[in-house]
């Protein structure tokens, strides 16, 4: 059911064409240019936050992804549970081309990848460790995070090729984790998600995490069931304060 959604989504969306995901000419299918790969990773760098959204209604979203960009998310992430991800995707990146990145999360193979680069996806988030779709992503210049849980797990997805590693689900001892894994293995570029919340986000960056990424602290879900998107959006307001205290990144690659 979820691969004919996204086909029907993809064949719905296909004639669109955004501004920053110029494709080259290559042999590979979907290929973008390197000019676009290093726009996307300054980018992260720069905002260093991530807002991450999946809701139950198709209604919702759309709803609470603009609440979290008024309140000052310029990197987004919509994730394929959510119902319509890819006509919501699509809509977004049509509206805030340019300006607010955005990006497709839980993507489990190749077919998922590709119909979110269709759909106009500026990076792609995986929640588990995939060789498959990290090796995919970077012979196109892609920008692939894909979900780690260890040490190993994060290395072996740097090896594979992406440039920044989602830590995924959260771990005992949060920023002082992130510390420890980040000194002694720097040439990992970390993005904790699970974990993260409104107060501790400008912690872990300090502490030595690339970027982070904002998901029920943030999307709270009884201000989204309530129909409460002012309160999303105060939600983004307090956590982008804090990131922004911290200042940029400095790129590892």
């Amino acid at each position: 059911m979820m691969s004919l959604r996204l086909a029907a989504a993809t064949r719905s969306i296909a004639t669109r064409s955004f501004s920053s995901t110029t494709v080259v000419a290559s042999s590979l299918d979907r290929a973008q240019t390197k000019e676009n790969y290093d726009y996307v990773l300054n980018k992260f760098a720069d905002i260093r936050a991530c807002a991450v959204l999946r809701t139950a209604t198709s209604s919702d979203c759309p709803k609470a992804m603009t609440a979290a960009i008024d309140g000052g998310f310029k990197i987004v992430e919509f994730t394929l549970t959510t119902p319509d991800c890819l006509e919501h995707l699509a809509d977004f990146r049509t509206k805030y081309d340019g300006d607010v990145m955005v990006g497709c999360g839980t993507i489990m193979n190749t077919d998922d990848a590709e119909a979110a680069v269709d759909a106009g996806s500026e990076f792609i988030i995986t929640p588990v460790m995939l060789p498959d779709v990290i090796e995919w992503c970077a012979e196109r210049n892609i920008v692939c995070v894909p979900g780690c849980q260890t040490p190993t797990e994060l290395t072996m997805a740097y090896r594979h090729g992406a440039p920044l590693q989602k830590l995924f689900p959260g771990v005992a001892g949060g920023p002082m984790w992130v510390k420890a894994v980040s000194s002694a293995l720097p040439f990992l570029s970390i993005n904790p998600t699970s974990g993260v919340d409104l107060d501790n986000a400008g912690d872990f960056l300090r502490m030595g995490a690339a970027s982070v990424g904002l998901v029920a602290p943030l999307f709270d879900p009884v201000a989204i069931a309530d129909g409460n998107f002012d309160q999303v959006a105060k939600n983004a307001e307090k956590v982008m304060a804090n990131v922004r205290e911290v200042g940029p990144y400095v790129r590892k690659a």
